[in-house]
């Protein structure tokens, strides 16, 4: 059975009932969906993604004393009041194991709840792409690949990496045989096919040094250096260092690890 695959280039550019009984990939490479994974890798109970800092604080002040941080960023940086900004490297086991987070950002977390009416909400990046691969070629329901953008433009970074999911899908598709198995003859999936066969795929797949370099010439490459912040471009830029896929649950309202756990 032919299954549809979608790239988003940005929230507004879909209805959320668009994505109803589908599963919905989040992309926020530079930084909320590569520095979540690296939250529940380091062992972090869930993540509860809200959209505002109000709401944050609201929120994690229902938690018992010493179980919750407040992680997250406004234009880039640390919102005054809050344990943690949205850098990957500072979500280490010593910080947040066995914690909740509550994490707000200008964009990643409000992409995730623009796709709510999905049937299941995942969180993918570089840093855990095959892992989501496997996932969705796994599943049977069509699939949505939404970049998060950065303040309502498209966003290099995020465009390449659903372009490298639905380069992986066609690459498994045609491993097995079953070349018509995704269809991904949307216009937006094209064009971050395209873009990720043009700045990765040629001529070795999945070129990590040019993934670096497109991030970092990206316009959210561009504010994180100016910003300090070329090693966490870097670490975004990664294949596959995590074997897991990070899911929202509509019912709890947090994000916490799908199968298969992070040593696996």
């Amino acid at each position: 059975m032919t299954r549809e695959v979608k790239v988003h280039l940005l929230p507004k550019l879909f209805e959320p009932e668009e994505v109803r009984g589908g599963i919905a990939v989040v992309l926020d490479i530079l930084r909320a969906s590569t520095t979540l994974v690296h939250a529940l890798a380091a062992g972090a109970k869930a993540v509860y993604p809200v959209g505002e800092v109000g709401e944050a604080k609201s929120l994690a002040s229902g938690f018992p004393t010493g179980t919750v941080l407040l992680g997250g960023e406004r234009e880039g940086l640390l919102i005054d009041g809050f344990d943690l900004d949205n850098n990957p490297f500072a979500y280490t086991a010593e910080v947040v194991a066995d914690k909740s987070v509550v994490f707000t950002t200008s964009n990643g977390t409000r992409a995730l709840l623009h796709a709510q009416e999905a049937d299941r909400i995942l969180i993918g990046s570089f840093v855990n792409l095959q892992a989501v691969v496997n996932l969705l070629v796994a599943d049977t329901r069509p699939i949505h690949l939404i970049c998060a953008g950065t303040m309502g433009r498209v966003s290099l970074e995020d465009v390449l990496c659903a372009g490298g999911i639905c380069h992986r899908l066609q690459v498994w598709a045609d491993e097995f045989g079953v070349g018509d198995d995704f269809n991904c003859d949307d216009d937006q999936t094209q064009l971050a096919l395209d873009h990720y066969w043009f700045r990765a795929a040629a001529p070795v797949d999945d070129d990590p040094e040019a993934i670096d370099e497109a991030l970092q010439m990206s316009r959210g490459g561009r504010n994180c250096l100016r910003l300090g912040f070329g090693e966490q471009i870097t670490r975004a830029a990664t294949y596959d260092l995590f074997n897991f896929v990070p899911e929202y649950d509509k019912s709890t309202k947090s994000i916490t690890i799908t199968s298969p756990t992070p040593d696996s």
